[in-house]
């Protein structure tokens, strides 16, 4: 009978967690294709435009560092729902009239999604240990779902439903009401935190650990790429003669190109010695996908480089969440790994969407950006065969362990 419980416990959980990942990127994602409508009716320049992409990100970097601390005192699952409620609030008041809600409304969506986003590595972690790989890969995979579908129906839902960019950004606060009815059955269960005499380790140390600071890069960066694309790509294709609403849906391929690598890259790292060949492969498809961006004019050609884009990019993003778990030694560890990486990553990934914004309107042109997004791309590359390392992150002076960190509980 207790293993039925167990069982049956788990299965809740990981559709909790599931239906929490849906609620993750759609408040971001459905902004790209809806940048021109903003900033024509606010007269905002295209700089101050990705600030509503940068905002959140900024939200994750700050808040980060600070959200094991909370689920030490609150408990995992009260934070997640804490989380949740936040981010709701957040696109509710973002739909409002006035610029000042606007962009309040959009840091409060960064904190609710950073609050989730730091602790479901280490709730993974926690409660599946064999099965980071996969469990990684399955929320991953969800999170994707919804990120594709937001900017594809962002202009149907402004325009062809006559909703206006406000309503059509506030309508995935319904996804959030969802996602609270799913994740409250863990409420009932008694408060979990990462803590256990085993786990005490990382804690500060984990700020001097070089793989850290690899894993942190390649989760940052890879961000930077992402989170550009997702905000600019609607207008890059724009001003290479595709129409404004399929360009959104161009935005809906690039991200739905990346489901399948959302659950196959965390499978295979798992299973491999080391992901320094994940991390080469997947530098090499984006930066073929960035390049034929920059040269191509065809349209068959640029929607072939935009599936590259999405798939290399998805890869990216379920790889570096996966890496979280598996240089942690444990929970707590992974809890410790998930806001470091998440705090400065994120940091580093705000920088993206404000500065590709602020060099076009220098330049007038989508070259210099994205040539700095293939700059970009070659050092989250590197950063990733060093973060491929078989170690954990505090052990970057001993012999690598002859077992997978993958297969330790």
């Amino acid at each position: 009978m207790d293993n039925i419980q167990m069982k049956n416990k788990n299965i809740l959980l990981m559709i909790g967690i599931i239906f929490v990942a849906f609620t993750l990127r759609p408040a971001i994602t459905s902004i790209g294709p809806l940048t021109g409508h903003i900033r024509d009716e606010t007269g905002i320049s295209n700089g101050i435009a990705g600030l509503l992409t940068t905002l959140p990100l900024i939200s994750f970097g700050l808040i980060s560092p600070f959200v094991p601390r909370i689920a030490r005192k609150l408990g995992n699952e009260m934070s997640v729902m804490i989380g949740l409620c936040i981010l709701g609030s957040g696109i509710i008041i973002r739909s409002f009239s006035t610029l000042p809600l606007l962009f309040s409304g959009t840091i409060m969506i960064g904190l609710g999604i950073a609050g989730c986003n730091v602790l479901l590595p280490g709730i993974v972690k926690q409660s599946f240990p064999r099965k980071v790989g996969l469990l990684t890969g399955i929320y991953t995979l969800s999170m994707g779902v919804f990120a594709g579908l937001a900017p594809g129906l962002s202009v149907p839902l402004a325009d062809s439903f006559g909703l206006g960019w406000r309503m059509a950004l506030g309508m995935w606060a319904l996804i959030i009401l969802i996602a609270i009815g799913f994740w409250l059955p863990q409420l009932k269960v008694k408060n979990t935190t990462f803590d256990s005499p085993k786990q005490k380790q990382s804690g500060s140390r984990i700020w001097f650990s070089s793989i850290a600071w690899q894993v942190t890069l390649f989760m940052g960066l890879q961000s930077m790429v992402y989170f550009s694309i997702t905000a600019w790509l609607p207008e890059i294709l724009h001003t290479q003669g595709f129409n404004i609403a399929i360009a959104g849906w161009m935005l809906t391929i690039f991200q739905f190109s990346g489901l399948p690598a959302n659950i196959i890259i965390p499978i295979l790292a798992d299973r491999l010695p080391n992901q320094k060949s994940i991390a080469f492969g997947i530098g090499l498809l984006c930066l073929t996908g960035l390049f034929g961006l920059l040269f191509f004019t065809n349209k068959a050609l640029l929607i072939c480089c935009i599936m590259m884009l999405g798939i290399s990019l998805g890869a990216a993003i379920s790889h570096g969440l996966t890496l979280i778990g598996l240089r942690a030694a444990n929970a707590k560890q992974a809890s410790d790994l998930s806001g470091m990486a998440q705090s400065v990553g994120y940091l580093l990934a705000a920088l993206g969407p404000f500065l590709i914004g602020f060099i076009f309107d220098l330049f007038h042109t989508w070259t210099i950006p994205l040539i700095l997004l293939i700059i970009i791309t070659i050092i989250y590359m590197i950063a990733g065969i060093g973060a491929g390392r078989n170690l954990y992150v505090l052990q970057e002076k001993t012999q690598e362990h002859k077992e997978s960190p993958s297969t330790i509980a």
